[in-house]
């Protein structure tokens, strides 16, 4: 392959990989890139445009570009008893979504078998619909029904103190309201797969974007049902087996390590300080073998928060590890001292709340 078509590969491919951010811009970005004139890259726009890549609109230096969907589809679904995902992948999503590498399809069918298998079972719907979008960079995938809205359904069914507790335990994994027919970890493995992936369900916004430790919580207007929205490039390099050895141990795929975002544990202008709100924070994670506590923007923990976390429940559970990640100087000292202290849970004194000297660092 000569090195002028090399380079006009790279061009075009950086076009495709930044013209969403940069609609209007990116023939100037691509030209200092490449160190090449504007009108090289329009000689590259152009072509990606005739090949359906690209949409253009308006004239000259006002032209603004977008990708084209290769794939617009939709397809609404009955549920019921004879309502099985993989034949939904085999005759009508996999072929929707169409050729993309085996990694990339691995990823689709695992994420779409999941999220379809909850909403069928879970969802108390009557009708489930599958949205797709493919470009020649990305895809996207909406998968929605018209059910109680899968946090008030775990709200309810595990007694929580609200929709946000609902999905403070989801971001944890393995939950699940059916423990004899699920896991509980096709929601989280999902979430951590694909590069962006939300549930919009109820007052709650959840979120998760690929590479980042923490999953995120937004209150919105209520609606009825339950909408997944999942987005992949066609041209990652993950795979399921990678993202399944990062949470499991190396003998097998029993998901036995999980972060706590502990932050999601704070409701509006709550002090992390009680025993109770630890014990919230600790709902469920006996069910792995290392729980890695993330305190980022977590100013600062009470002494009988850190003490019920760090000392009662690490005496009860020594075979779990206990690990405290970006935690700031202020809450490394509360962790330090709980870990400090000899005496048994019932012999603990209950002390207030202990504030530091400083919450900075």
């Amino acid at each position: 392959m000569s090195r002028v078509r090399v380079r006009g590969e790279q061009v075009r491919r950086y076009i495709l990989d930044n013209v969403e951010s940069h609609p209007k811009e990116i023939a100037g970005l691509a030209a200092v890139k490449f160190d090449v004139s504007r009108q090289a890259i329009n000689k590259h726009l152009q072509r990606l445009a005739k090949e359906g890549c690209l949409n253009e609109a308006g004239k000259t230096r006002n032209r603004v570009y977008s990708l084209m969907p290769l794939t617009d589809w939709q397809k609404d679904f009955e549920i019921g008893p004879d309502l099985e995902e993989h034949v939904l992948w085999q005759d009508h999503v996999g072929p929707a979504l169409g050729q993309l590498p085996e990694n990339v399809t691995d990823i689709w069918q695992y994420a779409f078998t999941e999220i379809l298998n909850n909403a069928r079972d879970h969802s108390g719907g009557s009708t489930i619909l599958v949205m797709l979008r493919k470009t020649a960079v990305t895809s996207e995938m909406a998968i929605c029904d018209n059910g109680v809205g899968i946090f008030r359904k775990v709200q309810v069914a595990l007694n929580l103190l609200d929709e946000r507790h609902a999905v403070f335990e989801l971001a944890k994994g393995k939950l699940t309201t059916d423990p004899k027919h699920h896991t509980g970890e096709g929601i989280f493995f999902t979430s951590r797969m694909v590069d962006s992936f939300n549930i919009y369900a109820g007052g709650v916004t959840f979120m998760h974007d690929f590479g980042e430790a923490e999953d995120w919580i937004f209150e919105r207007t209520p609606r009825d049902g339950t909408i997944v929205h999942l987005k992949l490039n066609n041209h990652t390099a993950r795979t399921t087996k990678k993202i399944f050895d990062k949470y499991a141990s190396t003998e097998d795929y029993g998901f036995t390590k999980t972060v706590v975002p502990v932050k999601m544990a704070q409701y509006g202008n709550d002090k992390l300080i009680s025993r109770s709100q630890a014990r919230r924070v600790l709902a469920r994670v006996e069910l792995f073998k290392k729980v890695l506590f993330d305190f980022d923007e977590v100013p600062l923990i009470g002494q009988a928060f850190a003490d019920e976390i760090f000392r009662v429940f690490a005496l009860q559970h020594p075979e779990i590890e206990l690990l405290a990640i970006k935690a700031n100087s202020a809450v490394r000292r509360m962790v330090e001292r709980a870990r400090s202290v000899k005496t048994e849970p019932d012999e603990a004194v209950q002390l207030d709340l202990i504030a530091p000297p400083s919450v900075s660092g």
